[in-house]
């Protein structure tokens, strides 16, 4: 049976020994699933970033989202930002692919990696949004976070979440805009990560 103690005064080293995790063996694997992930992170020439399988995930997302948007709300501009990060995603990933199979260890193939791994690092950081979630500004991902509606059905794009949360308490117009609105700050989004992967440049004011 589960029973959530995650920070409530039950959350005690007692409990973990007794019923959460008596041998510690949880603590372990995740503890080297983290620190195998650290090592490739501070070693590895390029960094282990698949944005061909986040595109994939996101598009999975989308079709979720399919069936519970109603009304005049459309998911177009989300559905072509993913088509086209797909191929921006497919793009870098070949030139990883290539870089990581070259032998030479001149300074242009460093560079060419570093700029690399410099795409790779802006891509993510696109899908920052610098005014934050609308009510919750400290939230700033727009692919992920937890949603302000523990009833939300969605785990993911968490504006969105939110929006069609609060939708229920608008008239339908206003609630569909709404909607609307957050579906198109995930496409600005996505586009930007498209446009870093490709090397383009975006401004944005970052809190």
């Amino acid at each position: 049976m589960y029973f959530p103690v995650y920070h409530t005064a039950f959350d005690s080293y007692n409990w973990m020994t007794n019923y959460g995790d008596p041998l510690f063996q949880r603590h372990v694997a995740v503890a080297g699933v983290w620190g195998l992930l650290a090592l490739h992170l501070a070693d590895d020439a390029i960094l282990p970033f698949n944005y061909v399988s986040y595109a994939e995930q996101l598009q999975n997302y989308t079709n979720h989202l399919h069936t519970l948007v109603k009304g005049s709300v459309y998911l177009d501009p989300i559905i072509a930002s993913i088509q086209e990060f797909a191929s921006a995603a497919e793009e870098a990933e070949e030139e990883a692919m290539k870089l990581r199979e070259e032998e030479s260890n001149s300074e242009f193939l460093v560079l060419k990696k570093r700029t690399l791994n410099d795409r790779l690092i802006l891509a993510e950081r696109s899908f920052l949004d610098a005014d934050g979630l609308q009510g919750r500004p400290w939230f700033k991902h727009l692919v992920y976070g937890p949603p302000g509606d523990s009833e939300s059905k969605l785990v993911f794009f968490p504006g969105i979440a939110d929006a069609i949360s609060a939708s229920t308490r608008m008239k339908r117009k206003e609630g569909e805009a709404a909607i609307q609105h957050e579906i198109w700050r995930v496409a600005r989004a996505i586009e930007r990560a498209s446009s870093a992967l490709r090397g383009g440049i975006f401004t944005e004011k970052w809190s």
